[in-house]
């Protein structure tokens, strides 16, 4: 038996440590979904294993014992939002992290459009801006029921509560800047096709050449006749006159 004072480890380091796939799909996990520690993904990981385990044990056993454990398991997993209605023990099997990871306090604040991002998700809960109903949470990695999730919000004294606040996510401003880019998007779109229609038209102005037009001959005067080239004869060349020799 172990020292009472002393907590025991609420997770399970995995066998291999030193596994690179495990390693680069747990650092994708830790930015996603702004999981500060390993410690924190390796307890979603843990509370996961757990339940599957219950799961596979529960599969194999047919006593009258066993159904009410199932129906223990399913309910609780259902309140979680992690099993639909009338789930079986396979669907438990089927969970992955990202399930459990989604239903996390940090998570559904983002979600939910309460922050920006799941960074400051985290600040508002660890500085004590989100409430759950009348009560104060400042556990980012607190598992929310689908029960608790329809009164989660800002703390009344928070100034946050405010809706003009300006690190609140405001919906109406968002989808109204929004629209206003697809608007401006359009109108260069439609600038950029009248200008690739009238650039034609002034570059044939500029290619044409200037041709000026020659007079026409009047019915009374006469066209003048072409002037004929004289056509002028070598001079037949004088034999030279021969060196007498001396």
């Amino acid at each position: 038996m172990g020292d009472p004072k002393k907590l025991k480890k609420g997770y399970s380091t995995p066998v291999h440590p030193w596994n690179k796939t495990d390693i680069d799909e747990n650092k994708i996990l830790r930015k996603e979904y702004g999981l500060k520690t390993r410690k924190e993904l390796l307890i979603m990981k843990s509370f996961l294993k757990k339940y599957k385990n219950i799961a596979k044990r529960l599969i194999s056993d047919e006593s009258a014992q066993a159904k009410v454990e199932q129906k223990q398991i399913s309910d609780k997993l259902q309140k979680l939002g992690l099993l639909v209605a009338g789930a079986d023990l396979d669907d438990i099997l089927s969970l992955e992290v990202k399930d459990v990871l989604e239903r996390r306090l940090q998570s559904l604040v983002f979600r939910r459009g309460l922050a920006h991002t799941v960074t400051q998700a985290r600040q508002f809960i660890t500085h004590r801006h989100i409430i759950i109903g009348d009560k104060e949470i400042t556990t980012p990695s607190y598992l929310v029921s689908l029960e608790e999730e329809a009164k989660l919000g800002f703390k009344g004294k928070s100034a946050l509560s405010n809706e003009d606040h300006p690190e609140r996510v405001n919906e109406a401003k968002k989808l109204s800047e929004e629209a206003e880019a697809v608007r401006e998007h359009i109108k260069k779109e439609n600038d950029k096709e009248i200008g690739k229609v009238e650039t034609p038209k002034t570059e044939e102005k500029k290619e044409k050449p200037t041709t000026e037009k020659k007079p026409e001959p009047k019915a009374t005067e006469k066209p003048e006749a072409p002037v004929e080239e004289k056509k002028t004869t070598p001079a037949p060349e004088t034999p030279k006159e021969e060196v007498k020799k001396e």
